[in-house]
């Protein structure tokens, strides 16, 4: 039995994929398998490790929630934002028929919602990884990290096909370590004393996930440095569930935007931002639905090389 469970009915159906596509980080994820109609998720909670598992009902109209480990009850209250409970959307669709694209995109994944994790250390180490690096190389700084200094996440006993998921480290570990020690895993200096600096002040950026205002809650990421407005732009859009956060500075974002919303092949971070005002406060949502299904901008050059920053 588990050690928390209930079940939900949220306001919206659910998609699982699509909603928590943006946390899962491939599908060797040492923290988290995701589908469609159910996923594991393991988190450190404010009450403990745990390990958190989703079932959704036909039509993604109910939703099973269980939960092992200290943590259970609080991950378990906390599954309906985790899937997007709390976004409702409200007036996006109005917004959406200004662009026949988006129009049709939105129609297309009805289901997509932004998760809200309320785990905001959990996202600034994930994104701090992908900081000017390829998705390859941001995800196997990332598992390594889990790997070396995490621990194996709550076991669900007598959960048959239940994967073994592992903790992302304490913060109080990990500013524990010197820079260097990270460079194995494929972080620089730069990327590495960032990440320490974060650790050293999670209780501080955890209090971020609480606030009313989410301007002053991005600020307050990026108070530390090394976190500038394209990390906090990332960690908002998961942990705080913001719908309107703009990742500029993106290496790829400005291109996708410029071709789909203007049929321009190259953009830049104020041309983003100028096509994406109509559709301000989903700006973000936007964003999330031309990556889900319209693909990627016209290539003319090479792509974005590998840094070669861990030891080979």
């Amino acid at each position: 039995m588990p050690d928390a469970s209930a079940t939900f009915v949220p306001e919206h159906a659910v998609d699982l994929r699509l909603t928590l596509g943006a946390l899962a980080q491939g599908p060797w994820d040492p923290m988290a398998r995701i589908g469609a109609a159910g996923g594991w998720r393991a988190s450190r909670t404010p009450e403990g490790p745990a390990t958190l598992r989703l079932r959704v009902g036909p039509g993604g109209a109910r939703v099973l929630a269980e939960a092992w480990g200290p943590g259970a009850a609080w991950a378990v209250a906390q599954a309906p934002e985790l899937v997007g409970g709390g976004d409702t959307a409200d007036g996006f669709a109005a917004l959406a028929g200004r662009h026949p694209l988006v129009g049709e995109l939105h129609r297309r994944h009805l289901r997509l919602r932004m998760p809200h994790t309320r785990r905001v250390f959990e996202s600034m180490v994930v994104t701090i990884c992908a900081q000017k690096v390829t998705g390859i190389e941001a995800k196997r700084s990332y598992r390594g990290i889990v790997r070396r200094w995490g621990e194996p996440a709550p076991v669900p006993v007598g959960v048959p096909g239940a994967p073994r998921l592992h903790l992302l480290p304490e913060p109080a570990l990990l500013a524990q370590q010197p820079s260097w020690a990270f460079h194995p895993l494929g972080l620089e200096r730069r990327r590495a004393e960032a990440l320490l600096r974060v650790a050293a002040a999670a209780v501080r950026l955890e209090e971020a996930a609480d606030m009313a205002d989410l301007g002053a809650a991005r600020r307050r990421l990026r108070a530390v440095p090394g976190v500038g407005v394209w990390t906090s732009a990332e960690v908002a859009m998961v942990a705080l569930g913001d719908a309107d956060a703009v990742s500029v500075g993106d290496y790829h974002l400005p291109n996708v935007a410029a071709w789909h919303l203007a049929g321009e092949p190259r953009g830049n971070d104020e041309r983003m931002l100028e096509l994406l005002e109509p559709f301000r406060p989903h700006r973000g949502r936007v964003l999330r639905l031309l990556q889900i299904g319209a693909g990627g901008a016209p290539r003319y050059g090479p792509r974005m090389p590998l840094s070669g920053h861990e030891r080979r």
